[in-house]
């Protein structure tokens, strides 16, 4: 083999060997997805402020001593529900403890966007993890 032979070659393996770095390089790790984060349609405009998502992140913290107060709430307004955790009232109510938001901004949302809230509340409660 020649010197100018061997010297190609071992450029085409340096090639060959940094490839793989690169191709890895470009594959990057997705950011992890907020599964709690809802997106408003729309901006929302509550009290002088302008929202246009909300997180519930603040559900994972909750704790059946939650859900109880919830349904005691409910009861008191004269509300009362066989399973009061689907209702739309009750996910208003969870809503605002995982958010530390006002029950009247959920109260207040537009329909399409009120019915997210509940869908993720409800979700929390039987979806799988």
């Amino acid at each position: 083999m020649e010197k100018r032979d061997f010297e190609a070659a071992g450029k085409e393996q340096e090639l060959k060997a940094q490839e793989p770095a690169t191709a890895m390089a470009a594959v990057q790790e997705p950011e992890e997805e907020n599964k709690y984060l809802i997106k408003f349609r729309k901006p929302f405009v509550w009290e002088d402020n302008t929202y246009t998502e909300i997180d519930m992140s603040g559900l994972e913290d909750l704790s059946a001593k939650d859900m109880i107060a919830a349904q005691r709430t409910m009861e008191k307004s004269g509300s009362i529900n066989v399973l009061p955790e689907m209702s739309l009232e009750y996910a208003c109510i969870f809503a605002s403890k995982a958010t530390k938001m006002p029950v009247e901004f959920f109260q207040a949302l537009p329909p399409k966007e009120a019915i997210k809230v509940k869908n993720k509340v409800t979700n929390f409660f039987y979806g799988e993890d």
